[in-house]
């Protein structure tokens, strides 16, 4: 059976190499730009009975001081008829204590409305049907900067019958989609400094100098300058309608970027591995087998001959066996490239596991000319 790789370029490496130019905006960011984290506390009603219940002290003390802002007191009995307090007899299996979460986009305006995540905090078993009431999302500096309400979108479900449990996803976590409304803009440099910085998704000195010499031979030598191999100095009209136009026009420049470094990513719980078009291996012979041992054990009894004084002992005997695949070589040429590596693994019908193996060898052996990495 053959091996399956999922190579990271586009072709295989058996293809010539052909520079293949990118725009500006899908290679770096704008720094003024930057999201935002926020953060908040909620409630989510509505609930099937999957809430927290009365266990959970907080979400109790929660519902409670949210119902007192509303104006009901639920510090007495509800009625004259009662005279126990209402306070020990809430019951809460609807309602479940939620942390919702979101991320502000640079230059945000009021009233934009932004995704939001929720996720249980307490003994809630599913959000499934919920609503959040609500809440305020706070940044990192205590502010409000959005509120976030609505109904919840969960896609994990979780049933459970005579001791049996199926799950599916993760049914205490929730989105809800447009459900953030921005409060408050963040102040950016974006409309103050004099240029405007472009960061790199990925850093590399190569795509770093292509945009800047893309953007000087397009408007001029010196309007573009390399910080780093990860931010790009652009100088910018200081009139704002101009500014955002010629972004607009650098954005859509075409730049043929570095190519990236040789990797080789493994995922040893799936079997997958990505390897990079750029990956070279120096000349190695490659021999991986596995060894299985067999032990089986079989109880039998030594019965004594008739009319002798022996007695009737229980036996038990062993078979171990040893066995060992036999797993050809294979030899590497210095420089050999993807599809030769690929052609010589698949020869061998190597595993996801006894690739691994072999990647893992490859490069404490030297001869792996690539950055492995395995998650």
């Amino acid at each position: 059976m053959k091996l399956l790789f999922i190579l990271l370029t586009a072709l295989a490496s058996a293809l010539p190499t052909l520079a293949h130019a990118d725009r500006v905006k899908d290679l770096v960011t704008v720094a003024a730009m930057r999201p935002n984290q926020l953060v908040g506390y909620g409630l989510v009603v509505g609930l099937e009975g999957t809430g927290d219940g009365t266990d959970v002290s907080f979400t109790v003390q929660s519902m409670r001081a949210m119902l007192n802002r509303l104006g009901v007191s639920l510090e007495g009995a509800l009625s004259d008829f009662e005279q126990t307090p209402a306070r020990g007899r809430i019951n809460i299996q609807n309602v479940a204590a939620v942390m919702v979460t979101a991320e502000l986009p640079g230059l945000s305006k009021p009233g934009q409305k932004i995704d939001i995540n929720v996720s249980a905090i307490g003994k809630a078993k599913s959000l499934r049907g919920g609503n959040l009431l609500l809440t305020s999302l706070r940044g990192i500096d205590g502010q409000v900067y959005a509120l976030a309400q609505g109904p919840l979108t969960a896609t994990g479900v979780e049933a459970s019958a005579a001791g049996s449990k199926v799950s599916i996803g993760v049914p205490t976590s929730a989105r809800v989609p447009g459900g953030g409304i921005v409060e408050r803009t963040i102040d950016t440099p974006f409309d103050k400094a004099d240029h405007v910085v472009l960061n790199l998704r990925e850093p590399d000195f190569t795509t770093a100098t292509a945009i800047v010499k893309s953007v000087n031979d397009k408007y001029g030598a010196g309007i573009a300058r390399a910080i780093d191999p990860v931010s790009v100095s652009v100088r910018a009209p200081e009139d704002m309608s101009q500014r955002v136009a010629f972004l607009s026009m650098i954005e859509n420049l075409d730049v043929i970027p570095g190519e990236p470094p040789a990797r080789v990513v493994v995922n040893a719980r799936t079997g997958t591995v990505v390897i990079s078009r750029n990956v070279k291996v120096s000349a190695s012979a490659v021999s991986h087998g596995t060894i299985s041992v067999r032990v089986s054990a079989t109880n039998e009894v030594s019965q004594p001959a008739p009319f002798s004084q022996g007695q009737t002992t229980p036996v038990q005997n062993a078979d171990i066996s040893v066995n060992e695949t036999k797993s050809p070589m294979f030899l590497f040429q210095p420089g050999v490239d993807l599809k030769q590596i690929v052609d010589a693994v698949n020869q061998v019908g190597a595993t996801p596991s006894a690739l691994i193996a072999i990647l893992e060898a490859l490069k404490n052996s030297g001869g792996l000319r690539a950055e492995l990495i395995i998650l």
